[in-house]
């Protein structure tokens, strides 16, 4: 499964200096497990307006990356956050999950082009 658009991205940090890219891949990769954490423990309590807060937070993060699908999931379970419901963000979440480890490692292979 491919995440990022390669093409998309390479088009968007070809002007940025090697080390910022660089820099910003492994940022999104140390703060990754909070993150997720944020959304999972949102879901637990049923905490709608954190959960929001923090869906829009990655979906912002995911933006930077020009991966389409996970960047929709996270704006879907945003909406969910939104509007309190509840029906089906468990499956969002496992989804986001899904596609943004998958993301992680196509980042992890993408980073050594900026090194």
């Amino acid at each position: 499964m491919e995440v990022i658009n390669k093409e998309l991205f390479m088009n968007s940090f070809q002007y940025f200096d090697k080390e910022i890219v660089s820099e910003i891949i492994e940022i999104f990769i140390d703060e990754y497990p909070d993150r997720i954490e944020n959304i999972a423990k949102s879901l637990e309590s049923n905490d709608f307006s954190q959960l929001k807060f923090h869906a829009h937070s990655i979906k912002g993060v995911i933006a930077n990356f020009a991966a389409p699908e996970a960047q929709e999931t996270a704006k879907l379970l945003e909406n969910k956050g939104a509007e309190g419901i509840e029906e089906g963000t468990q499956e969002l979440f496992e989804k986001l999950k899904l596609l943004t480890e998958a993301m992680l490692e196509e980042l992890k292979v993408l980073k050594v082009n900026f090194e």
